[in-house]
């Protein structure tokens, strides 16, 4: 089961018993972090799954590992790669992107797929990145809105939040839309059998952040909250993905990472952010902090396994 971030971080706070945090391994930093990312959830692609021979090597089980629906995926490829991690023994959450299904007929035929072939029972439920969709859905909302996940039993529905602000569902720059959904989804929850948690695209500033989730619970939404991070890869990769997904604020934190020629060609990894958290925890409210991380893999499986492991084996 995943730890409360927050109680984890009280807890290591009164451990430590300091506010002041420097970066070393093996000191109480390299611990916390650890601790952090005791029960980190990570992505993975058919495409990549299937050049692995072995998970145990990478992840330790239970993990929970999402499964990236790639526009064009065969839903085949899908289901045996949910089929071979739940063997494997981790938890396993298929994307359901709305805008890639083409009707509830098809919608069914995919949930009756994962459940009857791979036993799975949880699934992060999202617009989708296409443009325009493939049949009738356009959002999350009505893949939900169906009634098939709650019929079917589905125990864990996760669905998508965006720190930075999302244009396409608020163009003006503001959160209206997408607030509204988000309390839209936590009143279905509230009816549902299933756990529902917001897991976040991916950001590189602490700040805007925690900012959202301020905002969000202000507001009184009150789903909890899997912070994405980006695992270890290439700076020019990062900046890559930041700009095709919109992220905003973080993006200058990369950017000015780049005019460090230094920095340049060192590889990004998620420290500095784990640390920034560390630091902010100590003085604000623990229900202001995220639930978990989770980690996209960008600069590869195996970098941020190893990544991963390094530090969970000091948390």
């Amino acid at each position: 089961m995943i730890r409360p971030l927050g109680k984890v971080l009280s807890m290591l706070n009164f451990l430590s018993g300091s506010k002041t945090l420097t970066l070393k391994h093996g000191d109480v930093v390299t611990a916390r972090i650890g601790a952090l990312l005791r029960d980190a959830s990570v992505e993975i692609m058919p495409r990549t799954a299937s050049k692995i021979e072995d998970f145990h090597e990478l992840f330790p089980k239970g993990t929970r590992i999402y499964i990236a629906h790639i526009a064009g995926t065969p839903i085949g490829d899908m289901v045996a790669t949910a089929r071979r991690l739940r063997e494997a023994g981790f938890a396993v959450m298929p994307h359901f992107p709305a805008r890639s299904i083409r009707d509830r007929a098809e919608l069914r035929e995919w949930i009756d797929r994962y459940q009857a072939e791979a036993g799975v029972d949880q699934g992060l439920i999202l617009a989708g990145d296409a443009s325009t969709p493939l049949g009738t859905f356009d959002s999350s909302m009505q893949l939900l809105d169906t009634g098939l996940f709650e019929e079917t039993g589905f125990r864990y529905l996760h669905v998508a939040g965006h720190p930075e602000g999302n244009r396409s569902i608020d163009p003006d720059k503001d959160s209206r839309n997408a607030d509204a959904a988000l309390f839209w989804k936590q009143e279905y929850a509230r009816h549902s059998r299933a756990e529902m948690a917001i897991v976040t695209q991916f950001c590189f500033s602490m700040p805007p952040v925690l900012g959202w989730i301020k905002h969000l619970r202000t507001i009184g939404i009150s789903l909890p909250i899997h912070l994405g991070v980006a695992g270890p890869t290439k700076l020019q990769t990062l900046i890559k993905y930041a700009v095709t997904s919109g992220v905003g604020p973080s993006l200058s934190v990369l950017q000015r990472r780049a005019t460090d020629l230094g920095q340049l060609v060192k590889p990004y990894e998620p420290t500095q952010l784990f640390q920034a958290l560390l630091e902010d925890s100590a003085d604000i409210d623990r229900a202001l902090l995220p639930d978990a991380i989770h980690m996209f893999p960008f600069g590869g499986i195996k970098a941020s396994a190893d990544y991963l492991m390094q530090y969970q084996q000091v948390g």
